[in-house]
């Protein structure tokens, strides 16, 4: 019988990427293990793009639901394919209960909401040694206290063929440069460059030749409709407002095609990074330090406020300074410096 072992994964799509480089550290120590992912139904998509994923199992739990019989049931399934380890990378009390309702030898995670007894390797977080989200996951591969490598960078896979047939049936064509756009963040406005902001470098954009394509899901379809409005290149050149049209695998395949994307803190950031895709990364409320961009490709643009950064949903202070001030000119400069990059090629 084939070995293999569960990590549980984030509720959130950049958090999962972020989770890659762990997926490889587990691997390069025992390449024979099989790894599935236990995965929300909105990361599903992801998770099964991420290298190194054996399969995706769902997890049906609504955001803060406990749902212990809806657990029991998953644990259920999950004894069946008896594991015989599982990473546990959300540090909630809930996350745990899956695995330990299974009855997985070996449960590794960090201390967190009184759920010590839950876990057979239980670590403490040392903050200080391990300043990003990627590394904390990274190194719970490892021995506890083991010095962390360098990271891998993230990585997802390309569907070619997928990809093929969503160009079809959006009518698109990769046959301009394209440049991706992702104003949304669902964390909260605090994230989000101003919608005016955007549609000048969309405009900047169509004006050097690229097609524009304003990436993002159902919920962002209010700003990508206002920044195409804004814009006043001729209609057939505002940008393609992809919006709530694509899957999260689709979004995945048509992002491989960007030569420029400019993005906020979000998701869809860290799917262009995992992409290698030449970047301009946003940042006002939010840190880098602490969630980058894990791409040498990716510039970050940040005023650095004495009031940023302050991970509020909205502007606290009500001004919102750190991106009003954020001028579309720094943002193209930035665009300017970055070299030719040609389409993501397909992982294996």
């Amino acid at each position: 019988m084939t070995r293999s072992a569960l990590v549980v994964a984030p509720a959130w799509v950049g958090d999962t990427i972020l989770a890659q480089p762990m997926l490889e550290l587990i691997h390069r120590s025992d390449p024979a293990l099989a790894i599935d992912l236990l995965a929300p139904p909105w990361t599903a998509g992801l998770a099964a793009r991420l290298p190194g994923v054996r399969d995706v199992i769902d997890a049906p739990f609504r955001h803060g639901q406990l749902g212990l019989g809806a657990r029991r049931a998953v644990a259920r399934a999950v004894r069946a394919r008896e594991y015989g380890k599982a990473w546990l990378l959300p540090n909630s009390f809930k996350s745990a209960l899956v695995p330990w309702f299974a009855g997985i030898p070996e449960r590794i995670g960090y201390v967190g909401e009184w759920r010590h007894w839950l876990l057979t390797d239980a670590r403490r977080l040392d903050t200080a040694r391990l300043p990003t989200m990627a590394e904390r996951f990274a190194a719970l591969a490892l021995a506890d206290g083991e010095p962390l490598p360098a990271l891998p960078q993230p990585r997802l896979r390309v569907d070619v063929a997928a990809r093929d047939a969503t160009l079809s049936r959006l009518g698109l064509d990769a046959v301009r440069p394209v440049a991706a756009l992702c104003p949304g963040a669902e964390y909260g406005p605090a994230k989000r460059w101003p919608p005016s902001q955007f549609a000048t470098v969309a405009d900047s954009l169509v004006a050097d030749g690229y097609q524009v394509w304003l990436f993002g899901s159902a919920k962002d379809q209010q700003v990508t409709a206002e920044i195409r409005s804004m814009c006043t290149a001729r209609s057939q050149l505002r940008p393609v407002d992809l919006a709530g049209r694509t899957t999260l695998s689709e979004a995945i395949d048509l992002m491989s095609l960007a030569q420029r994307v400019v993005s906020n803190d979000s998701g869809l950031m860290h799917v262009a990074a995992a992409l290698d895709r030449p970047m301009v990364a946003l940042y006002g409320s939010s840190s880098p330090a602490f969630t980058p961009p894990l791409s040498a490709q990716a510039r970050i643009v940040s005023l650095g406020l004495p009031c940023s950064p302050c991970f509020a949903r909205e502007c606290p202070l009500g001004h919102f300074h750190c991106m009003r001030q954020l001028t579309p000119g720094h943002v193209l400069d930035t665009i300017s410096s970055m070299p030719p990059c040609p389409p993501t090629p397909a992982q294996p």
